[in-house]
């Protein structure tokens, strides 16, 4: 692929890269969220400890390139990325609330 034909994401205009960003965030806040959930879960149930190992190493990878990738869009797309995220964790503590209730 030539450099003419790339898109660069800090090219994209604020109004179309934010809600973007956002929405990975939340994405990636999910996914996030669910596989410490999962992990939590292995490591109470006497799971496979390699697995939960994975997991760990997983979530954590994925959250540092979902975010290195936000932070080469822009500094503002980070900020929303990371709002995702806190937002992913809000409805999942509410959603995990409902359900032990």
């Amino acid at each position: 692929m030539d450099e003419c034909t790339m898109i660069y994401l800090a090219n994209l205009p604020l109004p179309l890269l934010l809600p973007a960003s956002f929405l990975g965030g939340l994405v990636l806040g999910y996914a996030y969220f669910y596989a410490l959930r999962v992990t939590a879960d292995l490591i109470i149930g006497h799971g496979h400890p390699l697995l939960a190992l994975l997991l760990t190493f997983g979530r954590l990878a994925g959250l540092g390139v979902g975010f290195y990738i936000a932070v080469r869009a822009d500094g503002f797309a980070l900020i929303a990325a990371l709002a995702g995220v806190l937002c992913a964790k809000a409805l999942m503590l509410r959603w995990a609330r409902k359900v032990d209730a």
